[in-house]
């Protein structure tokens, strides 16, 4: 489906309206329950079809409202800032769409792109991980999502952090997001990612910094 950042952005604002919080640990399961999300552009039908599914399939209400609530807002985000990508000249989005390795070709290098906040696991301050990004890239590698969309395979991580801690909400300012795309790509130099080398292969990443 198809619409403007403007109207993704608008719809995400309206999940920052409520508290975040997952309640449980993401998983396989739980995701095919909700896989409404990814056919569901509004926040309005999102809540409609939780409502729907609470009374039809007796879920815990508070549950499985935050479950749904947050992977809507986490994948309809992602598309946001891969649509930001693909469109600046000389990047060209992924043959595959279906292809959860590859979102899009910067340059002549595959990645996959990960909107992530700055993680409280890795215990050291954003300033230590801005001067220390390879170690921060490791980590992310190794505490990544234990589900479908773990992988070792090149992969760009764009890295929110809010001054008042509330990161997960820097994932809606869309525009804001954008100017930041912008001047990584305008800026981008291959030299300055990390080639990271795992058992079996090795990886190229790197880290835009989105900081507020």
């Amino acid at each position: 489906m198809q619409f403007s950042l403007e109207n993704i952005e608008t719809q995400l604002q309206y999940r920052c309206k409520y508290s975040y919080s997952w309640g449980k640990k993401q998983n396989d399961i739980w995701d095919r329950h909700t896989r409404f999300i990814y056919e569901t552009a509004t926040w309005e039908e999102l809540i409609e079809i939780v409502k729907h599914k609470v009374e039809t399939e007796h879920f815990k209400k508070r549950e499985f409202f935050q479950y749904a609530a947050n992977r809507w807002y986490n994948f309809w985000s992602a598309m946001a800032v891969e649509r930001i990508f693909t469109e600046i000249d000389g990047i060209e989005p992924a043959l595959n769409q279906k292809d959860r390795l590859v979102d899009f070709n910067l340059f002549g290098i595959n990645f996959d792109h990960k909107t992530s906040v700055f993680p409280k696991g890795f215990r050291q301050t954003i300033l230590y991980a801005q001067n220390h990004e390879e170690e921060l890239l490791y980590w992310l590698y190794k505490n990544q999502s234990q589900q479908s969309r773990k992988h070792l395979e090149n992969r760009l991580f764009l890295i929110v952090h809010a001054q008042d801690g509330e990161h997960w909400k820097l994932k809606s300012e869309i525009t804001w997001l954008k100017s930041i795309i912008l001047n990584y790509v305008a800026t981008f130099e291959a030299s300055k990612l990390r080639t990271l080398e795992f058992p079996t292969n090795k990886a190229v990443s790197g880290i835009i910094w989105a900081i507020k």
